[in-house]
């Protein structure tokens, strides 16, 4: 398992880039805009990191995440921090092996890539599937999400 990011919803973009770019120095690496769901995803690194991620394609260095929904939420502030983010050799082998440990699988791994996990502090934890996505298999292609994360 590997460290990847760290997701925090943010209410204002421009004011969260001023203080995590402008003011703490980390440098934008990537940034996806999501027309049809209607959120922005911007990644970060710490400027250290930023060769590491240069070496390494793909998810190469560990990032913060910030999620801008367009249309206004309210979170609480409990909410705010989004989740943790691992990659696993084998996603299924993954998350048989926490169900065998009494953990639910909040959103199951139906796409190959990408399951959910809450800590016994409901902090979620995003599981991601290191290379390509492995083929659709049951159990986990019909099984329901559990909860939310």
């Amino acid at each position: 398992m590997r460290y990847l990011h760290t997701m925090l919803r943010v209410r204002n973009l421009d004011a969260a880039l001023k203080f995590y770019s402008d003011a703490l120095g980390l440098k934008e690496v990537r940034r996806i805009d999501n027309d049809k769901a209607k959120f922005t995803l911007v990644f970060l690194c710490a400027p250290e990191d930023e060769g590491i991620l240069k070496a390494s394609p793909g998810r190469g260095a560990p990032l913060v995440e910030l999620t801008y929904n367009w249309e206004e939420e309210k979170y609480g502030e409990d909410r705010y921090f989004g989740h943790l983010a691992y990659e696993v050799d084998d996603i299924y082998a993954t998350c048989a092996r926490l169900m065998k440990l009494g953990i639910t699988i909040n959103r199951p791994p139906r796409d190959g890539q990408m399951a959910f996990v809450r800590s016994p502090d409901l902090h979620s934890i995003e599981l991601l599937q290191k290379g390509d996505a492995k083929p659709p298999a049951e159990p986990w292609t019909s099984m329901p999400n559990t909860g939310h994360w």
